[in-house]
This record gives structure tokens, C-alpha cells and sequence, in this order.
């Protein structure tokens, strides 16, 4: 779903509110807001979004309908605390674990990073890359793109080996694709006809 970033902090209920994930993202921000502190649950969720990434025992926590609720919440709020999130973000995992939707935990992060950057004045970018960024590849991206848009970008990265190499970045509606997948893809189409 496209985006405007019309809707991305307002109650218009389109946009990032539209999806179950982009609600409970809402939610949480004015939690953030109203506490001031939106850095420090952006902090959290980052290190949740790479502990769903580097763990399959948390993936499977956090989206199997066999592990029971009372089960869910214990282990979520104890690895919530092995990851010293904030308590406001500590006490969200546990109302996503006792209203089984956890499984939204990727969507409600990068809705929550939208909402937090639009707060910022920033733009964000979903950036696709085969193979994780530097710190210093994200630094000149970060800049490339603040000299495309005219302002600063946050950057959502994921890792998909399937590009083969080079970046998929979509910035709203706007799509800059230059993996190797799609130039491969382009230059089989190009040769068949």
C-alpha cells in the first residue's frame, strides 16, 4: 500500500492507520509522544526488529498460534527485558502478546519508523539491499538521498539476497531500482523479442 505522507500523522483513517499494524503503530507513537520519548522507543524497536531478524526461536515466538497466550507474554516480556527496550515499549510487546499480534510486530515497526521520521521532519526510505550496508554505505546514501528529496531521510534497510547486488530504494511512490535482479531480468525480456 502507497502512502502519502498526508496521512502519515494525522487521523484521516487512510495511510499508515489503514492496517492493523499501522493502528497499533499510531497507538504506540502517541504513547511516545505524549511521554517524549520517541527516540528511545524507536531505539527499542530497532533492537526488536534485529532480534526478530537474528532469532528463529523469536520469530517463531512471536508468529506461531501454537504458543499459548499466558506462554507468549512471559517470554516476550523477558525477552523484551534481555534487550533492555524502554518500559514503554516493554509494556506494548506485552499488550501484542496477550492480543495475539505479535505477527504484526514488522509492519507496526516500520509504521512506527514512518511516523516517528514525518514527527522529525524527515523523509523515509525503504531500502532493499542483497547484502547488509555499512555504516559508512548508509551515511552516503543517507546523503544521496537528502540531495534528491531536499531534506533529511531515514532509511529502513532489509537484506534480500535475491537482488543479487546493487539497491531497491522507494521513497513514497517514487521507486529507484538498480539490483542486478532486475537489470538481469530486463536483458533476458530485451533478448527474447
Amino acid at each position: 500500500m502507497e502512502t502519502s505522507s498526508g496521512n502519515l500523522g494525522g487521523n484521516s483513517g487512510g495511510g499508515v492507520q489503514a492496517s492493523l499494524g499501522g493502528r497499533y503503530a499510531l497507538a504506540l507513537f502517541e504513547l511516545a509522544r505524549d511521554g517524549k520519548n520517541i527516540d528511545a522507543v524507536e531505539a527499542s524497536l530497532t533492537a526488536v526488529r534485529t532480534a526478530l531478524a537474528d532469532s528463529e526461536d523469536f520469530r517463531t515466538l512471536t508468529t506461531s498460534p501454537l504458543v499459548a497466550r499466558g506462554a507468549a507474554v512471559k517470554a516476550v516480556l523477558a525477552t523484551a527485558d534481555a534487550l533492555g527496550v524502554d518500559a514503554t515499549t516493554r509494556s506494548f510487546l506485552g499488550v501484542l502478546a496477550e492480543n495475539r499480534r505479535l505477527a504484526a510486530l514488522p509492519q507496526i515497526i516500520r509504521a512506527y519508523r514512518q511516523l516517528a521520521s514525518r514527527h522529525r521532519g524527515e523523509a523515509t526510505a525503504d531500502v532493499t539491499s542483497a547484502h547488509p550496508l555499512t555504516d559508512e554505505q548508509v551515511s552516503e546514501l543517507k546523503q544521496q538521498l537528502r540531495q534528491r528529496v531536499g531534506r533529511d531521510v531515514s532509511v529502513d534497510l532489509t537484506v534480500d539476497p535475491e537482488l543479487l547486488g546493487g539497491l531497491v530504494v522507494r521513497i513514497g511512490s517514487q521507486m529507484i531500482d538498480s539490483s542486478i535482479r532486475t537489470r538481469l531480468n530486463t536483458l533476458a525480456h530485451a533478448m527474447k523479442g
